[in-house]
């Protein structure tokens, strides 16, 4: 079963290599100011999980919601739309979202794998 699929946003990194696999982005946005009846620019201000550290400060991105890797890291990097500096060739590939439901599980895995290892050593400690 897929999950639906989440909407897809551009953005521009403002600063990546700071945070381990972790970028900030920047998208855009309008906000309506009441009395002068006007829009005003607003960006807002994202930080998205990188898992291979591809990307660079500059590069134009888009990205979509994800697993919440940390209590702030709600989205994760889709594609590179436009790279800033150092071609894509050079780089580590994006993951795509087959990767990363695979990666997902993998580690699952090994977690379950862990904790039955560890629950199977205390049983026999209790017993003996």
């Amino acid at each position: 079963m897929s999950a639906p699929q989440s909407r897809v946003i551009n953005a521009v990194v403002l600063t990546a290599g700071l945070m381990e696999k972790t970028v900030k982005v920047r998208v855009g946005g309008q906000k309506w100011n009441k009395h002068v009846r006007k829009y005003f620019n607003h960006p807002k201000t994202y930080l998205v999980h990188d898992p291979r550290s591809s990307l660079r400060a500059g590069d134009i991105i888009e990205i979509s919601s994800g697993w919440r890797v940390s209590k702030s890291v709600r989205h994760v990097v889709s594609r590179i739309v436009a790279p800033f500096g150092e071609p894509i060739e050079a780089r580590p590939s994006v993951m795509t979202e087959v990767e990363r439901l695979e990666e997902r599980r993998k580690k699952k895995e090994a977690k379950d794998l862990r904790r039955a290892k560890v629950g199977t050593e205390e049983e026999i400690k209790e017993s003996a």
